[in-house]
């Protein structure tokens, strides 16, 4: 499989790595200062770009039939765009805020867990994220989609980074630390107890493989996905 990074960061390369490990090849390699490129040399694109290059990175591969796996976060206003010229191209797509394979079962226990606690009214629930200080959006795309799965089955309306000015909205602490990868807790505090369920990447490989099953999984495929029809759960 030939695969286009767009995007040559810290992940780019972590990806770069998993893929040449599995037997696939990298034949296009894309970072900030690249003017024009090739997208149709490849069998799939994996986007990890900054988000301001990422919908039209995401474009263009679409309206040249690539598949594209995107994980940055920060453009999701141009989503349904993006849903659009994929649809329109009969393209193959796939968004996560985060590829982690132990992270999306963490979803799917997420929301679990918010529909089991969702009449249990003595309980307050938050959310916290912790990451390194380079990363640019706060809070993390990670905690966004588990807010979204806690809003589900909440009686906040929406969420907002903490400190809160409306209590009807449900709390994100977003925390910027040197050299940590990625953790996030979700809270459920009470008089008498306190529930909490945590993922803690070690290292960006996790994010990196998930991205890269993603991209196999896809080849072949029509239609906009998650990652929940990649690892088949939810």
């Amino acid at each position: 499989m030939k695969i286009a990074l767009l995007g040559y960061g810290k992940m780019g390369k972590v990806i770069e790595k998993i893929a040449l490990s599995r037997g696939h090849e990298v034949t296009l390699k894309i970072d900030k200062d690249s003017i024009s490129y090739d997208i149709t040399t490849v069998d799939v694109a994996i986007n990890f770009s900054t988000p301001d290059s990422a919908v039209e990175n995401i474009r263009l591969a679409l309206e040249n039939k690539i598949p594209v796996i995107s994980g940055t976060t920060g453009w999701l206003s141009e989503m349904e765009s993006i849903k659009k010229v994929c649809d329109a191209h009969n393209g193959a797509f796939i968004y996560a805020s985060n590829f982690s394979l132990g992270v999306n079962i963490f979803f799917e226990l997420n929301k679990h867990l918010a529909k089991m606690m969702k009449n249990l009214t003595d309980y307050q629930v938050d959310l916290e994220e912790t990451h390194h200080t380079q990363k640019e959006d706060a809070p993390s795309g990670t905690a966004i989609t588990l807010a979204e799965g806690v809003l589900e089955h909440s009686a906040h309306d929406s969420w907002e980074l903490a400190p809160l000015n409306d209590p009807s909205k449900l709390a994100i602490t977003a925390k910027r630390i040197d050299a940590v990868p990625g953790t996030h807790t979700v809270n459920y505090n009470s008089e008498v107890d306190s529930i909490s369920l945590t993922h803690t990447a070690h290292n960006r490989q996790g994010f990196g493989l998930g991205a890269v099953v993603a991209a196999e999984w896809i080849i072949g495929k029509t239609g906009v996905f998650t990652m929940n029809d990649v690892l088949n759960i939810g």
